[in-house]
């Protein structure tokens, strides 16, 4: 028997493991690793995370994922060596934060990489005849194994895909495992590029769950805080007080056929980016407007467009806990328009017991504890929630 194939059958059978979960998102900001000892699988799972640290990106790194990240038309050179290099820049990262930890590489069971999301293609979106819903992701799997030495569970989105989803969001099984309760119905939202959802009702259990984007999360907040002020993200919501929303202008943000479209559903950059943000103002006759007040107006696009979508999910007269994670949880002014929307109570992820931060990266470590050790999870009626295991397993050598 191949060696690492008994490893891994060892490592199933153990009652406790140790998993490098790691996250890079939309925002390009960084890679989240994230170490977590995990005992058991399924409902009876227990996580605790030992170390988290976001390793932010070098503006080089950036630049090279900008150059090929939800574009159509590639430098197909470039998008073929950044698929081994990131991965590689990843495993060092992983190597640094271990030792910075204290931990050997050889006491870590599994590392579960997300890769970088590069392009989304719901069929809904692209809308080509004879081709099914696609997604893509790079930071090769084999590379990041042979370089820590350490199995590596990877690229989870293309089962999911193959099984009748979209690829997306994959939170609602670690949502569903970690964080379902009998006593409350929970909302757990996370805003990152773009925003997505896990409704976890109280009551009707599995059946009941549902995850869907909602649109716009950061993601064009972002681009236009770098366009036109110079930095990565407006800080605290900053840019956005001190302008007024543009009515004209929002009203033609919100009106594209996703926003239309039933649920679940998901999207990404390749919709919602400068050039979306153009069309708009052309359509609108908002093309002076001032960038105070397109920050503004872009960020009441992303509060409305959440609660307009969380508002189609839920049952009407029950009450919610919404539970905020992601890089928009930072921005109090997106939250204080988000809570003018909502008719229940929104707090901070944190009061489930993790950090917010850590969340995706803590969510695709269980995903491997499950693949390696797990039964696949039956969802029901629940669409894009195929009962299936993710994750394609590399070996070191």
């Amino acid at each position: 028997m191949n060696p690492y194939v008994r490893k891994l059958f060892d490592i199933a059978r153990k009652e406790t493991r140790l998993v490098v979960g790691l996250m890079s998102g939309t925002s390009l900001d960084g890679l989240d690793v994230a170490l977590c000892e995990i005992t058991g699988t399924g409902q009876a799972t227990k996580l605790k995370l030992l170390h988290f640290e976001t390793v932010a990106y070098e503006e080089g790194i950036r630049n090279e994922i900008r150059r090929i990240f939800a574009k159509r038309e590639i430098d197909f050179q470039q998008f073929c060596l950044l698929n081994p290099s990131l991965a590689l820049r990843h495993a060092d990262m992983v190597l640094s934060c271990l030792n910075a930890w204290g931990v050997r590489p050889e006491a870590v069971d599994l590392i579960a990489s997300h890769g970088q999301t590069v392009f989304h293609a719901p069929a809904r979106q692209h809308q080509e005849t004879g081709y099914s819903n696609a997604t893509l992701q790079i930071g090769d799997g084999d590379h990041l194994a042979v370089k820590t030495g350490i199995i590596t569970i990877s690229d989870f989105r293309q089962k999911h895909i193959a099984a009748g989803g979209e690829g997306a969001p994959l939170a609602v099984y670690g949502d569903y495992i970690l964080f379902s309760s009998p006593d409350e119905n929970r909302i757990l939202l996370n805003i990152g590029g773009i925003a997505n959802f896990t409704l976890l009702p109280g009551t009707s259990g599995v059946s009941g769950v549902l995850t869907s984007d909602t649109g716009p999360g950061n993601v064009l907040m972002d681009a236009f805080a770098r366009h036109f002020f110079e930095q990565p993200y407006d800080e605290d919501g900053q840019i956005a007080m001190k302008g007024r929303v543009h009515p004209e202008l929002l009203a033609h943000l919100k009106k594209n056929p996703f926003f239309d479209a039933p649920l679940p559903k998901t999207t990404g950059p390749e919709l919602f980016n400068p050039d979306y943000l153009r069309q708009a103002q052309l359509r609108s006759g908002a093309t002076s407007v001032m960038p105070d007040d397109l920050m503004a107006t872009l960020t009441r696009f992303t509060a409305e467009s959440i609660a307009e979508t969380i508002g189609k999910a839920v049952t009407q007269g029950e009450t919610y806990s919404i539970y905020v994670s992601g890089g928009g949880a930072n921005n109090p002014f997106l939250l204080k328009q988000l809570r003018e929307l909502v008719a229940w109570p929104v707090y901070p992820f944190q009061l489930l017991g993790y950090s917010g931060d850590a969340k995706e990266a803590i969510l695709f470590a269980l995903l491997a504890n499950e693949t390696v050790a797990g039964e696949t999870i039956e969802f029901g009626e629940s669409k894009q929630v195929p009962a299936v295991s993710l994750g394609k397993i590399s070996f070191p050598g």
